[in-house]
């Protein structure tokens, strides 16, 4: 059993069990973790990106080739905690043909959904519902939002070598 999960860890104002950490990293959380999509990175990418949780060091670089605005090509290396995995999983499931406002918008209502209990986020992103329980962990909301942020930083690393 991974030691995070071992003995009680303070949440909030009070402790929580292994039980809760244990309920919190599912079977269906596990299983995208274990599956995620577009591990090569490309060759020659549009746009490349690494971002780093500084709380727990998980990071995510992206690559992505675009046309016409859309993603064409994505890449991605995943180096995070299961929570990370599972929401970079579902980011590359559905990641290709999609354009920098339809990232924008999986990204932003999957931080209202963990920060302030907002809506569960749309298709195509609406697997990452998964993540819901892990709004009580604020601790792992940034590795959750690493595979999102790290697109829309490569989207802007596009911009930048085809404007130079």
């Amino acid at each position: 059993m991974d030691a995070y999960l071992e003995g009680q860890t303070r949440k909030g104002n009070h402790m929580t069990t292994d039980t809760d950490l244990i309920k919190l990293y599912s079977t269906r959380i596990l299983g995208l973790a274990a599956d995620i999509p577009h591990r090569a990175r490309l060759d020659t990418p549009d746009g490349t990106a690494q971002r780093r949780s500084p709380l727990c060091g998980s990071t995510v670089t992206v690559d992505v080739t675009l046309n016409d605005g859309m993603i064409t090509g994505f890449g991605q290396d995943v180096k995070a905690c299961a929570l990370g995995q599972a929401a970079a999983a579902v980011v590359g499931r559905n990641i290709l043909g999609r354009t920098e406002a339809e990232v924008q918008t999986g990204r932003d209502q999957l931080y209202a959904m963990l920060k302030t209990g907002g809506d569960d986020p749309d298709a195509p992103f609406d697997d990452l519902k998964v993540l819901g329980p892990a709004a009580e962990y604020k601790n792992r909301h940034a590795s959750i939002l690493l595979a999102f942020d790290a697109t829309l930083d490569a989207f802007e690393d596009a911009r930048k070598a085809k404007s130079a």
